[in-house]
């Protein structure tokens, strides 16, 4: 296992790279602790896999370094860096049996026959493969392809880290929690360095202790999903994390108030130097806003209610925005127009999407 540290690393796929523009990967500094479990989250494109690919040795990076546990390894070859791959697709030998898929890496490494056999009967059963061990992988489902695919990379005690690059994406839906719980389980039973991208944040949420959001080739936001649902650094991340996301909206803020259209809404902190010629911009969670007939707030339209059990989410206009509240099942929607009240200390101001302290 080893900590992985990336310092001022950034890759393009042209030859000459000269804006940001021209950057899959813009410059980052990261560091993976030993035995953590992360997830890359983001939308296709943003970079998720480029640096994955790096991490692995499979593409080297225009600029910056790899480090596992404080040795360069930016020009190591991929098989020497001892790392587990699994990709969208289960990688298995068909004509093998699963008991022979698991032993294979066990086996180039002149592993002895005694020992391949104690750890692949133990990674089987970690993996509840057991009862499948003499089958041929080709007669197997996507899931229990993928479980061997995951079973390669934990077979070796020298592999310093795993990386998934979206390891649910072929695997039914119905499937999918069972495999994300598994994969929870495993990461605290064997303590090895796990990084697993996905565009899912259902996905990231319930596998990972810290999320690397990214965005644009960039990383916005590193946190706990708690972090990250509670206090986004960058409209990006309310946007993208939570359903339904942040609601964001351009205004005009003094001090301690937020002017949005012609509306004043008091906020919890005060923010008296905001830099000038910036996009101002609140951000204000669904679930932290209630309905009301009349009185304060921000007037809105209700176009459509829906009841989806435990909650209702009201989807709404306010003036040429769209806007959606979250409010218990048994709340009373009071009408086709509405007031949306905001909780003063869980509304957020941003300045070109990047989250403002204030002051208390």
């Amino acid at each position: 296992m080893a900590a992985i540290t990336l310092e001022r690393l950034a890759h393009s796929y042209l030859p000459n790279p000269r804006s940001d523009a021209d950057y899959a990967l813009k410059p980052l500094d990261i560091t993976w602790r030993d035995g953590g479990a992360y997830a890359l989250l983001g939308p296709s494109g943003c970079g998720k896999t480029t640096l994955l690919n790096i991490i692995s040795g499979l593409v080297r990076p225009s600029a910056g370094r790899v480090l596992f546990d404080g040795t360069d390894v930016t020009h190591t070859p991929t098989e020497s860096r001892n790392i587990a791959q699994v990709f969208q697709f289960p990688v298995v030998y068909d004509t093998m049996s699963v008991y022979e898929n698991l032993a294979f890496p066990l086996k180039n490494r002149g592993l002895s026959r005694s020992a391949t056999d104690a750890r692949v009967r133990e990674i089987a059963e970690m993996l509840g493969l057991t009862s499948d061990l003499e089958r041929r992988a080709a007669r197997l489902t996507a899931d229990a392809k993928q479980k061997i695919s995951l079973g390669r990379g934990l077979v070796r005690a020298d592999t310093n880290a795993i990386l998934f690059d979206e390891p649910l994406t072929v695997i039914d839906p119905l499937l999918k929690w069972e495999l994300r719980a598994h994969l929870k389980q495993l990461h605290q039973k064997v303590g090895r360095t796990m990084i697993y991208v996905t565009h899912d944040q259902t996905e990231a949420m319930t596998f990972a202790d810290t999320v690397v959001v990214m965005y644009d080739g960039g990383v916005v936001q590193i946190g706990t999903p708690a972090e990250l649902f509670l206090r986004p650094a960058h409209t990006f991340v309310g946007y993208f994390i939570g359903s339904p996301g942040m609601n964001v909206l351009p205004a005009r803020v003094e001090g301690d108030v937020a002017h949005v259209g012609g509306t004043a809404i008091k906020l919890a902190r005060g923010y008296p130097d905001l830099p000038p010629g910036q996009r101002i911009e609140i951000g204000i969670r669904p679930e932290d806003m209630r309905l009301k007939a009349s009185g304060e707030g921000l007037p809105i339209r209700i176009g459509r209610v829906d009841d989806i059990g435990r909650i209702k989410i009201a989807r709404a206009r306010f003036e040429e925005h769209d806007i959606n509240v979250v409010v218990p099942e048994d709340a009373i929607i009071p009408g086709e127009t509405a007031k949306a009240v905001p909780a003063p200390e869980r509304v957020h101001v941003y300045a070109d999407g990047h989250l403002v302290e204030g002051a208390a």
